[in-house]
């Protein structure tokens, strides 16, 4: 049979005829479904590629009544997810595990209130088979929009807005954030440290109320002038730090809820002249490579696997929409661990 020449586009018929299968025998192998013989499948595979078929999108959409994208909503500011390394690595890792399964990735960006009218139209339009949401705050209406469009959602914390209890099944990807904060406390209380301060992440954010319960487990009395709220920002973490040092000059330990503010937090204690890990000791949370080893002291941090909660998350979202497919039950939920990287700063 002749190659085709250039220019030409092969239809599916092509497909079929060099394959000497019917136009439906043909369909059925391109589209993934069941019931044609393995040698068929074969011989339907092999002229797909000997002429380069590519499926008409459209067409493919309306027999597997799947787009294959998946959207990504980080309820963050734009500046923010671009600038915070912890959103590039999540999203890298959602990337590989959908880039994997030939699966699209959009990404659905949140800069005002305004946006969320948008983004429900945008999933209640069909355009996604599921969504990826993380990063989510106590009143945040993302899980009500994915609720009414119907969307598969898999989160990237545990949920804690206010209607989450009652969706008890909600299928989350985190990480062991309170036992991560309660192990870095107590290594800080080993070293002999008495006055360890806190700087906590937003209270309407399951991951900082876990890190802040954490810290609380190991030292229930402490004084709660000893903590102070950031924003998981590094200007916020510097603030929270001065704060801190005017209403505990002689604080000998930090425990920051992330690395970012970590590094603000180093900042100011360097300002005030205060060496650390001989004054200070600090330790932070994520243990992001680009921020912990570039500080100077490296840092002492609780390790999360942070592309990996992102590869998680993928994949418990397209499990559960095969088996939403075979009318299985939806996938449980993950809890990943932590570890405690020991360098230099405590």
């Amino acid at each position: 049979m002749p190659e085709p020449s250039p220019g030409f586009r092969p239809t599916l018929e092509a497909v079929a005829a060099r394959a000497g299968v019917s136009r439906a025998t043909a369909s059925r192998v391109v589209n993934g479904g069941a019931g044609v013989r393995q040698p068929l499948v074969d011989k339907v595979r092999r002229a797909v590629d000997e002429l380069g078929y590519v499926p008409n999108h459209a067409a493919r959409t309306l027999v597997t009544r799947r787009t294959g994208a998946v959207a990504v909503i980080i309820a963050e500011p734009e500046i923010r997810i671009f600038s915070d390394p912890f959103f590039s690595q999540q999203i890298r890792g959602i990337s590989k595990e959908l880039t994997a399964h030939d699966t699209q990735l959009v990404l659905l960006l949140l800069e005002g209130p305004g946006d969320y009218d948008r983004i429900a139209r945008y999933l209640a339009g069909g355009h996604v088979d599921g969504a990826l949401a993380f990063s989510l705050h106590t009143d945040d209406p993302i899980p009500e929009i994915t609720r009414r469009a119907g969307m598969p959602t898999v989160y990237g914390g545990r949920p804690s807005w206010t209607a989450a209890q009652d969706h008890q099944a909600v299928p989350y990807v985190d990480a062991d954030n309170r036992g991560g904060a309660r192990a870095a406390v107590r290594y800080l209380r080993d070293l002999g440290r008495r006055r360890i301060a806190h700087i906590a992440g937003p209270r309407d954010q399951a991951s900082a109320t876990d890190r802040l319960d954490g810290y609380r487990d190991v030292l229930p009395d402490a004084d709660p002038a000893l903590i102070a709220e950031g924003g998981f920002t590094a200007e916020s973490g510097a603030l929270a730090m001065a704060e801190l040092l005017a209403r505990y000059p002689d604080l000998d330990a930090v425990f920051a809820a992330n690395d970012l503010m970590a590094s603000g937090a180093l900042r100011v204690l360097k300002e005030q002249g205060r060496a650390v890990p001989g004054d200070v000791a600090l330790v932070g949370f994520d243990d992001m490579d680009s921020v912990a080893e570039a500080m100077d002291p490296p840092l002492t941090t609780v390790r999360q696997d942070i592309e990996g909660q992102g590869r998680l998350m993928a994949r418990l979202l397209l499990r559960g929409l095969e088996q939403d497919r075979e009318g299985a039950q939806a996938p449980a939920s993950v809890i990943t661990p932590t570890t405690l990287v020991r360098r230099a700063s405590a």
